[in-house]
């Protein structure tokens, strides 16, 4: 890939967030890193930059570049090429953390010579110059933006390059059907056709099986990164607030023994097992004639479309009615667990009703009031989504829906290349799905990615990273 002039500038940018704290970092890299740092920089004790090691830190002033005013005491780290997280030579200024005097540097380094660097920009020139590819690059920003440890731990084995690694395993896989079909093209005076035909129909379906085992990781990988968007129905009065409440451990949501008191949706995460549940109280399922509840309803029952879990709330203490019935209905083709909630007032048994039966749905009784029940409750989801089998530690999980889409082309390429097969299409016309999907694999690393793909991925990281 060739690198943009624009590229080879020195740069420099706040890497701390912002506001107030113990210390700030404002970051350089490029060919002249030194020699801008120079016309900032006091140490302590006087060394030429020749001398100084990689990965080491100096004490000593910023100043003011005209005036040669002291602006703060620092700590420099040094880190040169190709040894650094650009590949270029690099500073790292340790500055007392203040909005003010980050700033002040930050416009030292700039009137010295640095342009201000675009987001992202750092990692994106780790990327151009080769020291990671562009799924380690996308693993960074995950990582940064993890909700939860098990998000953390998964964007952290792709940053080790554990993805990057079973993708050029299956793109070997495929040159070496490459190869063969290659070996039939230039040789066609030898009677291997048959032969190779067999041989490659055997590669690519090997090779398909372990795209779609990749693809298949990212039900898995989706969890991981949005959560569970788990939707609380229930009629007025059922006890949804009370449940999120009691889910949360403290007290969001307005309860009340007056019907109709949530009128829209209360968003919330929390964590099960290192899984991010993202929890939607919605207003309560009945007909009304209040306008603002209607539309609460409404929305209520919209966001069952695009639920990946339904938690369906009735009062043990009454018998069912419509409206019980009709949120049965609602949930009855959907991912859904029943819970019959009071009993710690009253207990009436309708797990033995028989609708509640034919919905076919877990059953669990609680008192959202005493939270008893919640760990079965917990169990249960834990259960329905397969969260204690995830396995993380091989890094072959797909997080990333380009990743997906990536990966779900070569899939149908190969499944093209299959057909040719069948259809004892010529071999030379066969390669070419093939090819194709060596390609989709190679944007998935950044071997074959569009410039415009580059900026939007990187566009979505901040200044100093």
């Amino acid at each position: 890939m060739v690198i943009p002039t624009k590229y080879m500038d020195t740069i420099v940018a706040i890497s701390t967030a912002l506001g107030n704290g113990g210390i700030g970092i404002v970051r350089m890299s490029g060919k002249n890193c030194f020699e801008i740092l120079n016309k900032i920089f006091i140490p302590k004790k006087k060394q030429n930059i020749e001398d100084i090691p990689g990965y080491s830190i100096k004490y000593g002033y910023i100043i003011d570049y005209k005036t040669g005013e002291k602006l703060d005491e620092v700590l420099v780290s040094f880190f040169k090429k190709p040894r650094s997280y650009t590949t270029e030579n690099m500073c790292e200024i340790n500055t007392h953390g203040g909005m003010i005097i980050e700033q002040k540097i930050l416009e030292q380094c700039l009137e010295a010579g640095a342009k201000l660097a675009e987001p992202g920009e750092f990692t994106k020139r780790a990327f151009l110059n080769g020291r990671i590819d562009l799924s380690q690059a996308e693993a960074i920003i995950d990582l940064i933006n993890a909700k939860t440890t098990q998000e953390a731990k998964a964007s952290f084995h792709q940053l080790e390059g554990n993805l990057s690694q079973k993708i050029q395993e299956i793109r070997k896989d495929i040159l070496s059907v490459m190869a063969d079909i290659e070996a039939s093209i230039d040789y066609p005076e030898y009677d291997i056709e048959e032969v190779s035909d067999k041989k490659a129909m055997m590669q690519i379906e090997e090779i398909q099986d372990k795209l779609k085992t990749l693809e298949k990781s990212f039900d898995t990988g989706k969890i991981l990164k949005e959560g569970i968007r788990t939707v609380i129905i229930g009629k007025p009065n059922a006890g949804k607030s009370s449940l999120l409440n009691a889910m949360l451990n403290e007290e969001r949501a307005i309860v009340s023994k007056r019907e109709g008191t949530t009128r829209d949706t209360i968003e919330e995460m929390i964590q099960l097992h290192g899984i991010p549940l993202k929890i939607i109280d919605t207003a309560g399922i009945r007909k009304t004639e209040d306008e603002i509840e209607k539309i609460g309803v409404e929305k209520a029952l919209r966001l069952l479309e695009d639920a990946d879990l339904i938690i369906s709330i009735f009062d043990n203490t009454k018998e069912l009615d419509e409206e019980d019935i009709e949120i049965l209905k609602l949930i009855k083709e959907k991912k859904a667990i029943i819970l019959l909630n009071k009993i710690d007032e009253c207990d009436i048994h309708l797990e033995n009703e028989e609708i509640i039966k034919e919905a076919n749905k877990p059953v669990i009784k609680i008192s959202a009031k005493n939270k008893q029940g919640l760990e079965s409750l917990y169990e249960e989801i834990l259960d329905m989504f397969q969260l204690n089998e995830i396995q993380i530690n091989d890094g072959n999980l797909i997080t990333n829906i380009r990743h997906k889409n990536q990966i779900k082309s070569a899939i149908n390429r190969m499944e093209e290349a299959k057909n040719g097969l069948r259809d004892n299409m010529p071999i030379d016309l066969v390669s070419i799905p093939i090819k194709e999907a060596l390609e989709d694999l190679s944007a998935i690393t950044g071997e074959n990615v569009t410039e415009d793909i580059i900026s939007e991925i990187f566009s979505k990281f901040c200044l100093g990273k």
